[in-house]
């Protein structure tokens, strides 16, 4: 076997590789090229990384011995996944072994802006005394709002509040009870960022997450507060961060991640006097990349060697004979993680009831897929392989039970969740689904409904009264809709549930249209 280590990976690590007898081949720099990156992955069975070295979908294409891309910290958002998936390889990480580095990076740089450490030192390097116009700030007593409570998020929130500081969180799949536990209240995004002094941010960069941070999110900080990014480039908009530094509405920033890496030389970022800057630090320190290299080499020999799938943020590897039972199940699993999202966006229980024809199941890697696709909609933070773990850690209690009549059907799956929803309320939903004839949702709240979870669906809670149908219609008509199929079924309390299948998408101006319909107790689009 033989391992390619890019970026500067730890020798410990590198060591365990030789001892297996491996042969170890170390990339005098980052290859940043894709075409040399393809050329150098043509013969190797696994390939190390951290930030520098990106693995996109060119690189994979010739690479036909790869079985593994690890990546040397937490992040993956270099390494093209879905590429990865789709040839079969499997795409590690080891997010513990940076934690504590990259948390305590945060706090650094919250101490260089509370007391201008930077510009301190670089008056006094140029011959100066610039006490003057240097007055910092002490840290106790000021609210700390820590966006993304995952590993590094919490310990930050933790070594914050060990000084003094008041810290509250956004994590929107996080439920309430879940960070009650660790003492740390969540707020809805827009509070934490009108509550907080300073305002840290710990999540991945996602199709969701980018700009999260955008310019009317930093016109609703408090004059004066104080923005880290020590996570993602990407997440904040550095344009306006630029223009609100500029003109007084934030007091500081700090950065150690940015949309480009490294930063260009004429960067205007350079010259932002009230705008700390570092190299991607958060995970340089020595025991970091030490632990990172040794826990991503022990899980990349035993996959190779046993199949073990430890630090494995991709699907795992399923027999022939499991593949052929369970892959028709998947795509209904996945889709399913997806309404049960939107019906109970916070969950603390999900139960799991496989019936009917089960004999041969294997139920373990479709619960891990529904259960990934319930949390990680959003996130892009949980996958099949973690996502039983983040559940436990996020307090969303996950039961299974297999056997049993399917009521009628011969392949039948029953979810309760229970939790939040999307108004903070306690709920509890019931959702039956079938692979009879094709994937499909038969019950919802124990109404017979029938849609397909995969198509555009509208979810609708409406008074049972005539008109509905023909007025709901006549409005997704007049918007342009065209409605595939129509499904009511009445509750038997006066109300009934409805699943409208549509031919595309609609927007959230044109959902509040629907919402406004007298007779019209909530919709939600799925």
């Amino acid at each position: 076997m033989k391992v390619l280590a890019c970026d500067g990976i730890h020798e410990d690590g590198l060591d365990l590789f030789r001892h297996a007898g491996w042969d170890v081949e170390v990339a005098p720099e980052p290859i940043k090229d894709h075409a040399a990156l393809a050329q150098a992955l043509a013969d190797v069975d696994a390939v190390l990384v951290r930030s520098a070295t990106k693995v996109p979908a060119e690189a994979l294409a010739q690479a036909s011995k790869l079985k593994v891309i690890g990546r040397a910290g937490a992040g993956v958002d270099t390494i093209d996944v879905d590429a990865a998936t789709a040839r079969g390889v499997a795409v590690m990480n080891a997010p513990d072994g940076n934690t504590l580095a990259a948390a305590e990076h945060a706090i650094a740089l919250l101490f260089a802006l509370a007391r201008h450490v930077p510009r301190a030192d670089a008056g006094m390097k140029a011959g100066q005394w610039p006490k003057a116009g240097l007055t910092g700030f002490e840290l106790e007593g000021k609210r700390l709002g820590v966006i993304g409570l995952g590993r590094i998020g919490s310990t930050v929130a933790r070594k914050a509040r060990g000084i003094g500081m008041d810290v509250a969180a956004y994590d929107p799949f996080l439920p309430a009870a879940a960070a009650g536990r660790g003492s740390v209240p969540l707020m809805p995004l827009d509070e934490l960022l009108a509550w907080a002094d300073i305002v840290t941010l710990h999540i991945p960069r996602t199709k969701e997450t980018t700009n999260l941070l955008s310019e009317a999110r930093m016109r609703a900080m408090k004059p004066g507060a104080m923005l880290i990014n020590a996570a993602r480039g990407g997440l904040v908009d550095e344009a306006a961060l630029l223009r609100l530094l500029d003109e007084g509405h934030l007091a500081g920033a700090a950065l150690d991640t940015f949309v480009t890496e490294p930063l260009a030389a004429d960067s205007p970022l350079r010259t932002q006097p009230n705008l700390v800057l570092t190299p991607h630090l958060g995970a340089s320190t020595s025991e970091a990349q030490q632990a990172v290299s040794t826990i991503l080499a022990r899980q990349i020999i035993d996959f190779v060697a046993t199949g073990a799938v430890a630090g494995c943020v991709n699907l795992p590897p399923l027999t022939p004979e499991a593949a052929r039972e369970v892959g028709p199940w998947m795509p209904l699993m996945t889709a399913l993680g997806r309404v049960a999202s939107r019906l109970v966006p916070a969950p603390t229980r999900l139960q799991i009831r496989y019936a009917g024809r089960t004999e041969g199941l294997d139920t373990r890697p479709l619960t891990r897929l529904l259960v990934s696709s319930l949390l990680g909609a959003a996130s892009g933070r949980v996958t099949p392989v973690n996502a039983l773990h983040e559940a436990a850690a996020r307090g969303l209690e996950v039961s299974e039970t297999v056997g049993g009549e399917g009521d009628g059907y011969d392949r039948l799956v029953r979810l309760t969740i229970e939790g939040d929803n999307a108004n903070g309320r306690d709920v509890r939903r019931t959702i039956d689904a079938t692979l009879h004839r094709a994937p499909r949702v038969v019950a919802l709240d124990g109404v017979e409904i029938e849609f397909d979870p995969l198509a555009h669906v509208l979810l609708m809670r409406n008074e049972d009264r005539p008109g509905m149908v023909g007025t709901v219609g006549s409005q997704l008509g007049a918007a342009g809709i065209n409605i595939i199929n129509f499904a009511l079924g009445a509750a038997g309390d006066g109300f009934a549930r409805a699943a409208i299948t549509i031919d595309r998408e609609i927007d959230e101006a044109q959902l509040e249209l629907l919402r406004g319909t007298p007779g019209v107790l909530s919709i939600q689009q799925i």
